[in-house]
């Protein structure tokens, strides 16, 4: 079994090809797997299809927004308790207390957290997760 394998699949749902690109270095070079859906509907379909261990969620998405892709995964039997993170460059409290409210497991501002605090923060999300799991 791969160290990727042993540390998870990550699926980002982002719209802007350099987000993407960067976190996908930061998560592959940390031993990640790392799928990534550039609209709100392919990344709805995508964590339904491959199961991953958690979702890096974009808010401002064509296709189908954020929140409504949030609302989706927590009404989908098969994946309602998989983890999401919000990161998004959208950081007033209303949007925030929103999105924590709809369910996801933390929301992260563009620009305010780095690549490495948001390694940290999925890795924290994990492990709480395989401990709970124990």
């Amino acid at each position: 079994m791969s160290e990727q394998s042993l540390k998870g699949t990550i699926l980002l749902i982002e719209d802007e090809f350099g987000f993407r690109r960067i976190y996908t270095s930061v998560f592959t070079y940390a031993g990640y797997d790392v799928l990534d859906a550039e609209d709100g509907e392919k990344g709805f379909q995508m964590a339904l299809k491959h199961r991953p261990s958690i979702v890096l969620l974009d808010l401002l998405l064509p296709k189908m927004n954020g929140f409504e892709v949030l609302k989706k995964i927590r009404e989908t039997d098969e994946i309602k308790t998989m983890p999401v993170i919000i990161l998004s460059a959208l950081g007033e409290e209303r949007e925030i207390a929103m999105g924590l409210s709809m369910g996801a497991n933390d929301y992260l501002i563009k620009g305010r957290s780095n690549p490495k605090e948001i390694l940290d923060k999925v890795q924290e999300i994990l492990n709480a997760r395989a401990a709970n799991a124990k």
